[in-house]
C-alpha cells in the first residue's frame, strides 16, 4: 500500500499554456492502484489553503462525502454549494474543482476505470446514472459505509481487498440509488431505456467491432439520433462510448495478465496487432508495452 501512496495525486492541478491538464492519479501516473484509494478531506485540500483548482482524471472515478463543514464544488462549470451530509459524484473525464472552508472534515474514495468494469457488469444502468457529476444529500447509510472503507483501507486486516470491493460497490450503489431520480433535463424516460439497450448491445458485441450504425439498425433508430442519445445520457458520442469500452478490456488484460500485445490484440477482435496498437496509442498516449511497463508487468 506504501508504494501506492507514492502517486497519488497532487489536486491543485496547473494550466500550460491554457490548456488545462489532467491530473496523473495512481493508475495515471507509473502503476495501477491498490483496490481503491481513501482519505480525508484534509489530506489534501490543507495543503492547498483548502483550494483544489480545476482538474480532471481520465480515468478515475471519485466520491466525496462532507461530514463536517462547508464548501463549494464546480462542477464541470456548475458551481453547487456544499454543506454537511454531501455526496459528490466526480466520474472520469469531468472537471471538478473545490472549495473548503478551514477543518472541514469527510472522506474522498477513488476508484480506478478498470474496477468499475466487474462492478458495474449486470447491473442495469448504474454507470449511466454515474456517468455524470452531481452532488447529493447522503443517507446515514452512505456515512457509515465511508467510515467502513477509510478503516478497511487504513487497516490490513485479513481479505481486505475483498472487503474494499464489497464496500466500494455498497458505495456506487448507494450513490446511484440517490441519483437515480435526478435523470438529466430533457432525458425521457424512452432515451434513459434506449440508453440502456444500447450499452447491453455494447458489452454483448464490442469485440465484434459493431460500429455506430450497427448499433443503430439493432435498436431500430437512426446513427444520428443514437449519438443523439448517447450524448444526453453521456456527454460522449456513440463512437466514444463503443471505443472506449474496446480500450478499457485493453488495459485490463495488459495490466492483470501476462498475454501478449499480438495475444490481445486478436482476443479484443483486431485483425492485425500493428492496428491494436495504433488505437490503443491514440486512445491512451502510450504503447501497449509502454502501458504494460507502467503498471508494473
Amino acid at each position: 500500500m506504501a508504494a501506492c501512496v507514492e502517486y497519488l495525486y497532487d489536486s491543485n492541478m496547473r494550466q500550460h499554456d491554457g490548456i488545462l491538464i489532467s491530473n496523473g492519479l495512481f493508475g495515471e501516473s507509473a502503476q495501477l492502484p491498490d483496490v481503491m484509494h481513501c482519505e480525508t478531506i484534509a489530506a489534501r485540500s490543507a495543503l492547498h489553503g483548502w483550494e483544489l483548482a480545476p482538474h480532471r482524471h481520465g480515468k478515475l472515478h471519485q466520491l466525496l462525502l462532507l461530514q463536517k463543514g462547508e464548501g463549494i464544488a464546480h462542477l464541470e462549470g456548475q458551481k453547487v454549494a456544499l454543506a454537511a451530509r454531501s455526496l459528490v459524484n466526480v466520474p472520469p473525464g469531468d472537471v471538478h474543482a473545490f472549495s473548503f472552508e478551514p477543518d472541514t472534515q469527510g472522506f474522498v474514495v477513488t476508484l480506478a476505470d478498470e474496477m468499475l468494469d466487474a462492478m458495474f457488469a449486470g447491473v442495469g444502468d448504474v454507470r449511466r446514472v454515474l456517468s455524470r457529476s452531481f452532488v447529493g444529500t447522503a443517507s446515514p447509510q452512505v456515512d457509515a459505509v465511508m467510515r467502513q472503507i477509510w478503516a478497511e483501507f487504513s487497516g490490513l486486516g485479513e481479505a481486505r481487498a475483498l472487503v474494499l470491493r464489497g464496500l466500494g460497490a455498497t458505495l456506487l450503489g448507494l450513490a446511484a440509488r440517490m441519483a437515480h431520480e435526478g435523470l438529466a433535463v430533457g432525458e425521457s424516460a424512452a432515451d434513459s431505456a434506449q440508453m440502456r439497450r444500447f450499452e447491453a448491445l455494447i458489452e454483448a458485441h464490442y469485440l465484434a467491432h459493431w460500429r455506430v450504425a450497427d448499433y443503430a439498425k439493432a435498436l431500430g433508430m437512426s446513427p444520428t439520433h443514437l449519438s443523439r442519445i448517447a450524448r444526453a445520457a453521456s456527454g460522449e458520442p456513440a463512437s466514444s462510448l463503443i471505443g472506449a469500452r474496446v480500450i478499457r478490456e485493453a488495459r485490463r488484460n495488459l495490466a492483470y495478465t501476462t498475454l501478449g500485445v499480438a495475444t490481445i490484440a486478436y482476443a479484443l477482435g483486431f485483425a492485425d496487432p500493428a492496428h491494436f496498437s495504433r488505437v490503443f496509442s491514440r486512445a491512451t498516449g502510450l504503447s501497449p508495452r509502454a502501458f504494460r511497463q507502467q503498471v508494473g508487468h
